[in-house]
């Protein structure tokens, strides 16, 4: 092969491994109750958002396009280097994507995942992305097989084991008895080839029930076009799972958290309880750390090596050195170096200094300080 070939090569394989991914984020979230938009709730020290934006960062989406509502409220949560687009009216996903529509790279591949199902990993992404470059189809759907798949839509595979459609659920006869009984379910996410996505979103209509333009009638439009559409199945149902209410929220939280801790204790960190211990996504612990029961670590927290925290402490956006021992204290942006004890009983506001050796014992509290 000459030169010019593998420079062709290497120009796919950066076009295969750099998706654009287009997150839909528009949803209103009334089931929430809440003032503050669904997918600014905190999961795990972080809004919901921020899980697949962090997971789309990771896999090193060429572009990340989050579509909002005209609120904009998600604006200031994103961050730089990722482009917001603004659905006007909620006419539907697909209108939602075709909104996306001028970030979409024709001649790349085009994944689509839902901002309320924060549990995706780059590692899914990943492999869904490959799947889809190797298959040639012209759109992938993420699927997932459920014990009991209520309410979500059914997909619909032909002959050949390629997928035909997919059935909404959503109303009394939209799917047949035989339909109902099929266990293997949409996820909302997908990976298309760029081209065929932007030209079967202009096919789309809101031919239903509810008036809007669903992104699965992309699939049947492409089939239309003697294109190819192929499954997916993801094998861990939870980094399906949406959040609608604070019900759903409160589970995902604790899949979440889960994660978190089996992610420190795999690296060296005694967690004695993981289920009466907090500990937000981004806190950074050191081997052989011990974090005792009934304790919190948030923010942008970092406990060194050798250490104990806890049991009863709450840590919020605070160094903690090695060595260094923190009994029943409530610590808030402070400085806390080696070899340190503090409490019990301690309160270290912001501002607050411990250097090397320092005692702080019961009842003490400190601001502004260095000691």
């Amino acid at each position: 092969m000459g030169d010019l070939g593998w420079r062709r090569l290497i120009a796919y394989d950066l076009v295969v491994s750099a998706p654009v991914v287009v997150i839909l984020a528009a949803g209103q979230g009334t089931r929430m109750r809440s003032a503050v938009p669904k997918l600014l709730h905190p999961l795990c020290g972080r809004p919901m958002i921020a899980w697949p934006l962090a997971a789309a960062q990771e896999v090193g989406a060429a572009t990340i396009v989050v579509v909002d509502g005209p609120e904009r409220a998600l604006e200031p949560s994103l961050g730089a280097g990722t482009v917001l687009a603004v659905q006007e009216r909620p006419l539907g996903t697909a209108d939602a994507v075709k909104t996306a529509g001028r970030h979409i790279d024709p001649q790349g591949t085009v994944i689509v995942l839902c901002g309320d199902v924060p549990l995706i990993t780059a590692r899914t992404i990943s492999e869904l992305t490959d799947a889809h470059t190797r298959s040639g189809a012209a759109a992938t759907i993420a699927t997932v097989v459920l014990d009991d798949p209520s309410g979500y839509g059914r997909v619909v595979r032909a002959p050949d084991g390629t997928v035909e459609r997919v059935v909404e659920t959503r109303a009394p006869g939209d799917a047949t008895e035989l339909e109902l009984h099929i266990r293997e379910v949409n996820t909302g996410m997908f990976a298309f080839e760029g081209a065929a996505l932007l030209a079967a979103l202009d096919e789309v209509r809101p031919d239903n029930a509810q008036g809007e333009h669903y992104l699965t009638d992309v699939l049947a439009i492409l089939r239309t076009h003697e294109r190819s559409v192929i499954a997916y199945e993801i094998a861990d149902a939870s980094e399906t799972l949406g959040v609608n209410d604070r019900r759903a929220l409160a589970e995902v939280r604790s899949l979440a958290q889960r994660r978190i801790h089996e992610r420190h204790m795999l690296a060296g960190v005694t967690i004695v309880d993981p289920g009466a211990t907090v500990v937000d996504v981004e806190v950074e612990i050191g081997q052989d750390t011990v974090i005792a029961p009934f304790t919190s670590l948030h923010g942008v927290t970092e406990v060194g090596e050798r250490s104990s925290v806890g049991p009863n402490a709450t840590v919020i956006d605070t160094r903690i050195g090695n060595e260094t021992n923190v009994v029943h204290t409530y610590a808030k942006q402070a400085d806390v170096g080696d070899r340190v004890s503090v409490g019990p009983f301690a309160y270290l506001r912001p501002g607050a200094v411990l250097r090397e050796g320092a005692k702080v014992g019961t009842f003490v509290e400190i601001k502004n300080s260095e000691i």
